[in-house]
């Protein structure tokens, strides 16, 4: 544990906190390091244990720290949370022998199996145990088959007459001759239930947290999280470590970077770790234990990001490993071989072959729902850029990656967050994802304007079809504030989040209805019209639809459309479409506007000419002001500090 300089429950936004403060400094390792803990359930009745170890037959208890198997039982491993990702340690450590601990009481088999990058299974060792009490056993094992894919986990057996019980599980490696060390940062915005949740449990698991030296809270709330009850509590538990700031709402990226802000003004050592969190995920604490010793051995300073499950459907992983297509503005498209949207307690429909992550892949970036960010990258590149929300992750590690600090997503290190997909789209972040996008653009890609025009254009277009005029205006505002160049970030974003909340309120289509109380629309009349699925002439469509609309023709009145069916060749037919949100909570109404249509087209083609045409020389600015924006001194003036 890192030296203190005072008690760590700060609750100010900054002068205060800054004083009172952990000292990180490295410190020495005690035994060996433990990467992952052998977990038997999660850390809810939601999420099943499936994930964690997988019954093939007889009568078996599973908990979170132990597992049971009466007579003529299997159990695997070779589970999400259960798979030690070798190839990872392989390829990006300098560890090539991780150990497989655990204590056994009783009598049967206990197995370690390996996969490679095509899924095939091997055993790689076993033990008969007969008759054990609290026995202690543990295989050593090479990391040396690995490299493309694979990954090691137990398997248990008993035959008739036999009782087997397993704790303790641990996979630990060699210590490094010093421990990083890490803490986690959390940005919370009026989610106090949820960030307390996951203080809890972290508070809950801290005895086995000992890479974690601190815990920074950024509350850019309304509603605090000290205002809870539980608060005081949680805190007396976390003692020093705790670190709850409050501070001016910068959104995201003035929240994460909070934590690195804090880190880098009170360490001793250029060796140090923060690992952002998400306020509003379900955690797994061993996350923790996973990313930061995998940091801890790695070779290099390398960001490491945790994975994403859908915490809607906690049996599905949102994607093995992402990156951008940023001339194109496209953030989150799997790698090649990733799994996407995958049930992870089911089968490969084309191979049939569970839906494990066998290849190791490269990412591009990761989401900072839980992301490690090593102290070496923040010295080397400088701190986030002050994009409010939306692309701070992937401008982060596109710009760490310059510099040659690569992104490793690492399975098995998991928290569940709300599903993307269920998340509307035209809603006033849409600003900031666009506005960042092409910011992003500017700065790490070729930046082909013609491309880059042309896609807004797309956009353009469909929005005004689609009769979301709310959507395209916050596309409109986001084009020309980039064109504003760097001026617009000096004040993190605040502005921006107001004047676009502003803009979209007098458009009616971006408000949200309950179906059966929609203004001037009787709840009867309104019965769903399908769609007829993806046009095969799709370039035809498109011209006739726009022509349609110009001569202000409909085939229909009223309709509704389920969510999944509003495609603008589909929505482009009505008058008035009653229209599913993505979260299923509510409905959108859009109403033909002739006027509204020509208004906002004009002005789209206008800013997005401006951009083909004036977009290099703003690059440019940016380009040039990027090491202001991202400096320690622009930060601490946004804080107010």
């Amino acid at each position: 544990m890192a030296g203190k300089t005072a008690t760590a429950k700060a609750r100010s936004n900054g002068s205060a906190a800054e004083k009172e403060q952990t000292t990180f400094s490295e410190h020495t390792p005690q035994g060996r390091l433990t990467t992952q803990r052998g977990l038997y359930a999660g850390p809810s009745p939601i999420v099943s244990k499936d994930l964690y170890a997988e019954v093939e037959a007889g009568v078996v208890t599973r908990k979170r720290d132990s597992i049971s198997l009466g007579e003529s039982a299997r159990v695997s491993g070779n589970t999400y949370f259960g798979r030690f990702p070798a190839s990872y340690w392989q390829r990006w450590t300098t560890v090539r022998e991780v150990r497989a601990e655990l204590v056994v009481t009783g009598s049967g088999l206990v197995a370690v199996r390996a996969s490679d990058f095509e899924g095939e299974p091997r055993t790689v060792a076993a033990e008969e145990v007969d008759g054990a009490n609290q026995a202690a056993v543990s295989f050593d094992l090479k990391l040396d088959k690995f490299l493309d894919g694979g990954a090691l986990w137990l398997d248990l057996e008993t035959e008739a007459g036999q009782e087997l019980s397993v704790e303790q599980v641990r996979w630990t490696v060699e210590p490094p001759e010093k421990i990083r060390p890490t803490a986690v940062t959390i940005c919370t915005m009026n989610r106090a239930d949820d960030c307390l949740q996951n203080l809890q449990a972290l508070a809950g698991d801290i005895s086995s947290l000992d890479t974690l030296d601190a815990i920074y809270v950024a509350d850019q709330g309304t509603d605090r999280v000290e205002s809870r009850d539980g608060f005081a509590e949680v805190s007396a538990a976390l003692g020093e470590k705790l670190h709850y700031i409050t501070q001016p709402n910068l959104g995201g990226a003035g929240g994460f970077t909070r934590g690195l802000y804090e880190v880098a003004g009170h360490t001793e050592t250029e060796h140090a770790n923060v690992l952002f969190m998400d306020d509003d995920v379900l955690l797994e604490p061993d996350l923790v234990i996973r990313m930061t010793a995998f940091s801890n051995r790695a070779a290099n300073p390398i960001i490491v990001g945790g994975q994403m499950l859908n915490l809607l459907h906690p049996h599905q992983l949102h994607v093995g490993a992402e990156y951008a297509n940023l001339n194109t503005l496209e953030p989150g498209k799997p790698v090649e071989h990733s799994l996407s949207t995958a049930n992870l307690l089911g089968v490969d429909e084309e191979t049939g072959k569970p839906n494990k992550q066998e290849r190791r892949l490269d990412a591009g970036y990761n989401g900072w729902w839980s992301c490690l960010i090593p102290y070496e990258v923040v010295r080397a590149v400088g701190y986030p850029m002050p994009f409010f929300f939306q692309w701070d992750d992937a401008e982060y590690s596109y710009r760490a990656r310059a510099h040659g600090f690569p992104t490793v997503t690492l399975p098995g290190a998991g928290v569940w967050h709300a599903d993307f997909h269920w998340k509307d789209w035209d809603e006033w972040h849409r600003y900031f994802n666009l506005r960042n996008s092409i910011i992003t653009a500017a700065l790490y890609s070729e930046f082909n304007l013609t491309v880059l025009s042309r896609v807004l254009m797309a956009q353009l277009i469909r929005y005004l079809l689609g009769m979301q005029y709310g959507l395209t205006h916050t596309l409109i505002k986001a084009v020309e504030d980039f064109l504003e160049g760097p001026d617009i970030l000096r004040d993190g974003g605040v502005a921006a989040m107001q004047e676009i909340r502003e803009i979209r309120a007098r458009y009616p289509e971006t408000k949200r209805y309950d179906p059966t109380e929609v203004p001037g629309i009787a709840s009867n009349d309104i019965g769903i019209i399908n769609g007829g699925g993806r046009p095969a002439l799709q370039r035809l469509v498109l011209i006739k639809r726009i022509v349609d609309r110009l001569r202000g023709r409909s085939r229909f009145g009223l309709g509704a459309i389920p969510m999944d069916e509003a495609t603008w060749w589909h929505v482009a037919l009505f008058d008035t479409a009653v229209v599913t949100d993505a979260n299923q909570e509510g409905v959108r109404i859009r109403k033909y506007d002739r006027d509204r249509m020509f208004d906002l087209g004009k002005r789209g083609l206008r800013v997005i000419n401006r951009l083909r045409k004036e977009g290099r020389g703003v690059q440019a600015q940016y380009q040039r002001a990027m090491p202001q924006l991202t400096s320690r001194e622009n930060w601490k003036r946004l804080y107010e500090l």
